[in-house]
């Protein structure tokens, strides 16, 4: 038995897993996806729509992920 099973402490932490935020924007982003592959039969209106959702989702999801990122300690000693 080691020192943390007889004083029934938890082992120390080692690297923190680091979770993103729930977002809605790779759901939106496949459905524009979707309207735009699935509109090339019906119109061109349908296309440019689908594709203008999914340009515009996808900045803002790098985007997020950018800010998300530059948010993290950048060395690994500091938790």
């Amino acid at each position: 038995m080691n020192e943390h099973e007889v004083n029934g402490a938890n082992p120390p932490v080692g690297e923190e897993i680091h979770m993103p935020p729930p977002s809605i924007l790779p759901l939106i982003n496949a459905a524009g996806l979707a309207l735009a592959i699935v509109s090339l039969t019906l119109s061109w209106y349908l296309v440019a729509l689908g594709l203008f959702v999914f340009l515009w989702t996808t900045v803002r999801w790098v985007a997020d992920v950018r800010h998300d990122i530059a948010a993290l300690p950048l060395d690994h000693s500091s938790h």
